[in-house]
């Protein structure tokens, strides 16, 4: 009985280094990521206080971070991964993640908001920072709205994926 019991503690111990090596290994590029792009913004901007961090994949990879100026305001920071061209923008010269959820309702009418996240729209070869929101409709399609961050108004949409 001894053995059974010793055995089944080994056989989850097991099990349980094989998951957290997992882990450890899917979130290491985008820890990476992460410290590549607060090293760019370290070196390009007085930016400091980076209070976010997230992988934007559209047309081209980028980083997008939260940090604060001088002033204490919070600001944007979008890093192109391929050639870490940086763009800055103050937080309170653009619109809020609320805002551009309420651009999207007065045009559409979707079902499940499933996230709400910075980042960069290609409009005529030229990539702006825009507000990506990702949602399901009534018929349970995938949705993209596009809302720039500046003016507020509507980029693009994909509708029905």
């Amino acid at each position: 009985m001894k053995k059974w019991i010793l055995l089944g503690v080994l056989f989850v111990a097991i099990i349980t280094g094989i998951l957290v090596n997992v882990y450890f290994n899917a979130v290491e590029p985008v820890d990476a990521a992460e410290k590549k792009a607060v090293e760019i913004a370290m070196k390009e901007t007085s930016l400091s206080d980076f209070t976010d961090f997230n992988l934007y994949s559209g047309e081209e990879t980028y980083y997008v971070m939260t940090g604060r100026n001088a002033k204490n305001e919070d600001v944007y920071v979008w890093i192109n991964e391929k050639n870490s061209q940086l763009i800055t923008k103050n937080a309170k010269n653009g619109i809020t993640k609320k805002e551009a959820l309420n651009k999207l309702y007065q045009e559409k009418n979707p079902d499940q908001i499933i996230d709400v996240r910075l980042g960069m729209a290609r409009i005529k070869k030229t990539d702006r920072p825009a507000w990506e929101i990702y949602y399901r409709n009534s018929s349970n399609n995938i949705n993209y709205y596009y809302v720039d961050f500046e003016t507020g108004e509507k980029l693009r949409a994909i509708d029905n994926l």
